[in-house]
């Protein structure tokens, strides 16, 4: 009985190393996009691009991904967009930095207090990434 509970954990750690490799597999693109995370739960980026250009991307990222936009605000910062996707409310932050850099910060709460998916807010990070470099390719015809 012994042998089997060994073997058992033994395997166990075998799969959870590769978890472990995936996850900084994960971090690593994460954090070559130039997405940062705070401790909190929230991502970050900052693109250089201006501040309406960056919305304009966001929705059409948020429209291609299906997720439902609740409200959107022109703040003295910038814009706030509040999303709703699969009982999370996502709220995204694009602050003016300069006339040419906007800051994207992005927090997906699941309705609990203190838990925040960071994998979601850093794949609408790196989706507008993705419709930002669509855009600009696109650009003209």
């Amino acid at each position: 009985m012994n042998k089997i509970k060994l073997s058992l954990i033994a395997m166990s750690m075998m799969t959870l190393a590769g978890c472990g490799a995936a996850a900084l597999t994960v971090t690593g693109v994460a954090a070559g996009a130039g997405v940062d995370h705070s401790l909190s739960g929230i991502t970050y980026k900052t693109f250089a691009v201006p501040a309406d250009e960056l919305r304009q991307a966001t929705l059409v990222t948020l429209a291609r991904l299906d997720m439902d936009l609740t409200n959107m605000a022109e703040s003295d910062a910038g814009w706030d967009l509040n999303v709703r996707a699969a009982g999370r409310d996502i709220s995204i932050e694009l602050e003016t930095l300069t006339r040419m850099v906007t800051r994207m910060r992005v927090t997906a709460d699941e309705g609990f207090l203190f838990f925040r998916d960071t994998a979601t807010s850093t794949e609408i990070i790196l989706q507008t990434v993705e419709t930002l470099d669509y855009l600009a390719e696109n650009e003209g015809g």
